[in-house]
């Protein structure tokens, strides 16, 4: 007897009645859908309310909605410029009413003996300051200032007085320290003859938005990738608490957290070392003059978009378009990078044309619920495999078997019937395991279906339990060889 979803068992009108069965309409393995989620601070002058998700098209809608010069305005547009095609989603936090902004100072003295200009980077971006012969030091630190209004995208405004440029963040929070201020960094060009500027670099930044409120906002939504502008001790053990929550086996929602954070080796290694998250992955950008809340999304679009491609596949030497390499005197030596990808930091290596380019994406992960030392999840690839793996799965239970009873092994029941048995899930299981593997997601296929069990549940009688053994495949990491020479 063949089970029907729709046509009643019990009819008397004449007539036909067909329905349709899409369990079997659908083979393979499904795509990866990579929602991204922005988290950053807004301005006042953004049409959108902070704490409100919206999807996002382009930069320009950015601006809109957050507001010119904005945190996550930029951060849209530096993701955008990587990542053209997964789908966008932002939520803004409000600024601290009682936060602090950060600021800092360009102090010029002299007068130009020739006409110039001054080449200046600002939060990485290259800002050209026009200098006439005979200008004194109040004359060049109002065309800085003029050339600094005239690029409103900036997270900085400018004031001048005496001869001395004040720079101040346009929010509140400690992320504005961050801001690097440089001077011929990406030009030649030299500063005209009897002009010199001192730098004070940006500090004062204090007291960042609680981070708390996104997550009753966004719910069960399932995004895979999520990236945050804040990357301070409290904001990443608010973000770890969230996706544990968000990986647990009720929830089931993959989530990947991506931060970015400046500073010398010595900083970068403590923080990486008090953290452990296999869930959050931080990329430690050195000297990088790119600001950090661009950093975390520029390195988020390579992961999410390229993991969303293959989950499996090593992020190593994929460029981070945008991230704009630190001086050679400053950039991490192979014994630093070493430093810090044994405390929980992700490293990138520069290329001999200034690119650069993904070393090693690692998470957090460090030791395991024992606290110790364990490298289970210790590569990001690791994570994202995982967790399409568990996708697929799932999808495939679903769609296989929506409405079916449930019955024990040796069960004589008709051909057609919608019952499914703990042999027939641990066939289906097998089945998708060999699709894995032909994506190259798994190996040793033998150890999986010997090991696979799949069992009714003694106390519930409408459960099948199942214990899946896929063996991950691993990244191709590194080379050794001995070369015995001749002569």
């Amino acid at each position: 007897m063949i089970s029907f979803n729709t046509i009643p068992a019990s009819t008397r009108v004449p007539g036909q009645m067909i329905e349709f069965d899409a369990s079997r309409a659908v083979s393979g393995i499904a795509p990866i859908d990579n929602r991204v989620l922005l988290i950053g601070q807004r301005l006042a002058s953004g049409t959108t309310p902070a704490l409100t998700v919206r999807a996002i098209a382009d930069a320009s809608e950015g601006i809109t909605r957050f507001g010119r010069g904005s945190m996550l305005a930029r951060m849209i547009s530096a993701y955008r410029k990587v990542d053209r095609y997964s789908k966008i989603y932002a939520i803004a936090l409000d600024d601290i009413g009682g936060g602090a902004a950060a600021t800092g100072t360009i102090t010029v003295t002299g007068t130009a003996a020739n006409a110039g200009t001054i080449p200046l980077l600002v939060a990485g971006v290259q800002i050209d300051v026009p200098v006439a012969a005979a200008a004194t030091a109040a004359n060049v630190a109002t065309a800085i200032v003029a050339a600094i209004t005239a690029n409103p995208d900036l997270p900085v405004t400018a004031a001048a007085a005496a001869g001395v440029v004040t720079l101040t963040c346009r929010h509140k929070g400690t992320v504005g320290n961050a801001i690097d201020v440089l001077q011929n960094y990406l030009s030649r060009a030299q500063v005209p003859t009897g002009i010199a500027l001192a730098f004070a670099a940006m500090s004062g930044g204090a007291t960042d938005p609680d981070i708390d409120g996104v997550w009753p906002v966004i719910g069960d939504e399932p995004y895979r990738t999520i990236v945050s502008a804040l990357s301070d001790a409290t904001t990443f053990g608010k973000i770890k608490a969230e996706l544990d929550s968000r990986w647990g086996a009720q929830r089931m929602l993959e989530s990947v957290a991506y931060l970015a954070k400046s500073g010398n080796t010595g900083a970068l290694t403590a923080f990486g070392a008090a953290r452990n998250s296999e869930l959050v992955t931080i990329l430690g950008i050195g000297d990088s003059p790119t600001w950090e809340p661009e950093a975390a999304a520029i390195y988020a679009a390579v992961c999410g978009f390229y993991t969303a491609i293959d989950p499996a596949r090593p992020l190593q030497t994929l460029p981070l378009t945008g991230l704009i390499a630190p001086v050679e005197a400053t950039r991490f030596t192979r014994a630093q990078r070493e430093l810090l990808l044994a405390d929980g930091i992700a490293t990138y290596t520069v290329d001999s044309g200034g690119t650069c380019r993904i070393e090693r994406s690692i998470t957090t992960y460090q030791t395991d619920a024992l606290g110790i030392e364990s490298v289970a999840y210790l590569d990001l690839e690791t994570v994202t495999t995982l967790a399409y793996l568990r996708a697929t799965l799932r999808a495939r239970i679903v769609s296989k078997f929506p409405r079916h009873k449930l019955a024990s092994d040796g069960t004589k029941y008709g051909v057609g019937q919608a019952i499914v048995t703990p042999s027939v899930i641990r066939m289906e299981i097998i089945a998708l395991a060999r699709e894995w593997e032909a994506a190259g997601l798994v190996e040793n296929l033998d150890q999986f279906i010997a090991d696979i069990i799949v069992e009714r549940d003694e106390s519930d009688v409408n459960r099948i339990n199942a214990l899946v053994p896929p063996d991950i495949v691993n990244q191709f990491r590194q080379f050794a060889a001995a070369i015995q020479f001749r002569l």
